[in-house]
């Protein structure tokens, strides 16, 4: 049977199912989107929190050093678990620019880091000087930043930890990978293509298309895997409405439909797989969801991080938290027609009283 929206719904709402731990959550998802934004906590901690029972704001970056999990880019900044990291690599640095200007700079730093064990980037400013380097949009940046970061790219250093929000990097082996780039770009197309499902096809080429910023001069490479998963059926396709779905093969929508017994409220981050594709977030909910930190104040429909409000599996409306004097302060904000019964009311208080939790406000 072709799948209908109610079904797309449900299954996309499992993707909030609980895990029965952080590092079980992070292998499942394969890739966590992060943002600094604390709005009132940073994407990945609101991602986690719908996912991992009693997960706390900040618990990621605490636990950081005893996780099998790696800060890395695909198709965004954020996290990978290691198994993706090790389909992420070997790829070339993005050293053009260094190279040029501070030739052997990034041999450099790679050895020292590799005799300290870490590296601080104000640190690596001090042993290597503060030589500037042209950056991608005009202006300058410092060489041995860059540097770290490129080294960082190409796998040969880590982020060990973060100081005050600033990158740590250590010494890293770079993955041996038996498989070919072919195979590799496949697994990758696969990774977004389950984390995501069901995905609308442009929000899948899309996302596809921002890995090749993590995987440069690929970006016709993984297309043609995309392309290949739909046409020899790893990725099941179905048109609803007049909008392409696809999902990896043997997903049983229906049956994950009819298992769904979605009840209450939860409030989502604006970053999560439930809500990133926006294209698939209207066609299934019925409204533009728009995320707003980055628009003018004036023009804000929303508000400034409008978290999108669920009741059982479809979107209702939206909230924007924050909190001031140890206390959660919310504004919500409902569709048009939406009810606000006994039942809203009840999920909502419970929803917020989870937030509260999650921010350490109550114990």
């Amino acid at each position: 049977m072709a799948p209908t929206l109610a079904t797309l719904r449900a299954a996309a709402y499992r993707t909030l199912a609980p895990q029965p731990d952080l590092q079980t959550a992070l292998n499942q998802m394969g890739f966590l989107q992060a943002d600094p934004i604390r709005a009132p906590a940073r994407a990945q901690d609101l991602t986690l929190m719908q996912r991992v029972p009693g997960y706390r704001a900040g618990e990621l970056e605490a636990r950081y050093a005893e996780l099998e999990v790696e800060e890395d880019y695909f198709p965004n900044y954020g996290f990978v678990s290691r198994p993706v990291r090790g389909l992420l690599h070997p790829r070339a640095p993005r050293a053009a620019r260094i190279e040029h200007d501070a030739p052997g700079l990034m041999e450099r730093v790679l050895a020292h880091t590799q005799h300290t064990g870490e590296l601080h980037p104000r640190m690596a400013g001090e042993v290597f000087g503060r030589t500037r380097v042209a950056n991608n949009w005009g202006g300058g940046s410092n060489a041995t930043t860059r540097a770290l970061e490129a080294l960082h790219h190409a796998g040969h250093l880590r982020v060990v930890r973060r100081e005050a929000g600033i990158k740590v990097f250590g010494p890293a082996t770079v993955p041996a990978n038996v498989l070919t780039q072919a195979e590799r770009l496949r697994a990758l197309v696969m990774v977004l293509a389950r984390l995501y499902a069901p995905a609308s096809e442009p929000g899948l080429r899309l996302l596809v298309g921002l890995s090749h910023y993590g995987m440069p001069g690929l970006l016709a490479e993984l297309r043609a895997e995309l392309k290949a998963a739909v046409n020899d059926g790893a990725l099941t396709s179905a048109k609803v409405d007049g909008l392409s779905y696809l999902w990896p093969e043997g997903t049983e929508l229906d049956s994950m439909s009819a298992a769904t017994s979605a009840s209450g409220v939860r409030i989502v981050g604006p970053f999560d797989p439930l809500i990133w594709d926006r294209r698939r977030f209207e066609h299934l909910h019925g409204w533009t969801y728009r995320f707003e930190a980055y628009t003018p104040p004036a023009r804000r429909v929303m508000g400034y991080y409008a978290l999108p409000l669920f009741l059982a599996d479809k979107a209702v409306g939206w909230a924007n938290l924050s909190v001031k004097g140890g206390e959660l302060v919310s504004d919500i904000g409902l569709i048009p027609g939406l009810r606000r019964t006994a039942a809203f009311e009840k999920g909502l208080k419970a929803e917020l009283e989870r937030y509260r939790r999650f921010l350490g406000l109550v114990i």
